[in-house]
């Protein structure tokens, strides 16, 4: 039972709910599994709850466009 996890920033469901049919065609197509079987886990990250290079998400956006 293949299982995919995401971390991600916050998005739109519809965007997730395309993304999930997109993983679960391609786990289909390659190893020849049955829809239900692929189970896609997405965990949404506030940007003042993840860092880059030490600078939290939240701070970076105030100072740079990185």
């Amino acid at each position: 039972m293949p299982i995919v996890t995401i971390q991600q920033f916050p998005r739109d469901v519809a965007q997730k709910r395309e993304l999930a049919k997109r993983i679960t065609d391609a786990f289909c197509d390659v190893y020849g599994t049955d829809p239900v079987s692929v189970q896609v886990f997405f965990q949404e990250v506030t940007q003042e709850n993840w860092s880059k290079g030490g600078q939290m998400g939240s701070d970076r956006d105030k100072h740079q466009n990185n």
